[in-house]
């Protein structure tokens, strides 16, 4: 179904409505200063979105959905974990990404203060990822819990360098401990030998 006038003008609003905050952030943002800057109005915004808070949760939907195209070239039937988590890695840290995780970082935090700021975004946080990343464990024979508990290991390392090098920007250190911890993935035990080793 084509979009109508009213649709293009949202969505290309939205789009630059993002392009705004993630520049910006989120914690000082109004409305006026907002509208200014992608040469609106404060009321066209409440026109379209209905109230700030609306306009607030679509942003993330939208910051969202970028963070996961960046995903859409990655290798899907690799053989290593070397390969997968080379090749994401390669992805999120590239300079363009920066401001997607930046203004990912600064929604986690606010959220860790205030969860009713931005209802289910720490919820979706963990779980979207795992859910993406665990079916690559599950493939190679690991059980539910296992492969779970492998994507963690994953999620964890990715945030937390993502989280370095936005602060740092020491990407050369950086690189060199994803190196490290990439060639640890790589020597997680196979699925017995994994369950052999489990605490009791």
């Amino acid at each position: 179904m084509a979009r109508t006038v009213d649709d293009q003008r949202r969505v290309e609003l939205l789009e630059r409505i993002v392009d705004y905050v993630m520049e910006n952030g989120l914690s000082d943002l109004s409305l006026r200063p907002l509208a200014e800057a992608v040469e609106t109005s404060p009321r066209v915004l409440l026109y379209y979105f209905g109230s700030k808070e609306q306009l607030l949760a679509e942003v993330l939907i939208a910051a969202g959905a970028r963070q996961r195209t960046i995903f859409d070239g990655l290798p899907r039937n690799a053989t290593s974990y070397r390969e997968t988590v080379s090749a994401a890695w390669r992805a999120m840290s590239a300079p363009e990404h920066e401001a997607v995780f930046r203004l990912f970082f600064e929604v986690y935090g606010l959220s860790l203060q205030d969860p009713k700021r931005f209802p289910g975004f720490l919820q979706r946080a963990v779980d979207v990822w795992l859910d993406y990343l665990e079916p690559s464990a599950l493939r190679d024979g690991h059980s539910k819990a296992d492969a779970r508990a492998i994507a963690t290991v994953i999620l964890a390392g990715y945030r937390g360098f993502l989280l370095d090098l936005c602060t740092t920007r020491d990407r050369r250190r950086i690189d060199r401990a994803v190196d490290i911890w990439i060639a640890a993935l790589d020597g997680i035990p196979a699925p017995k030998e994994l369950s052999r080793g489990k605490r009791t």
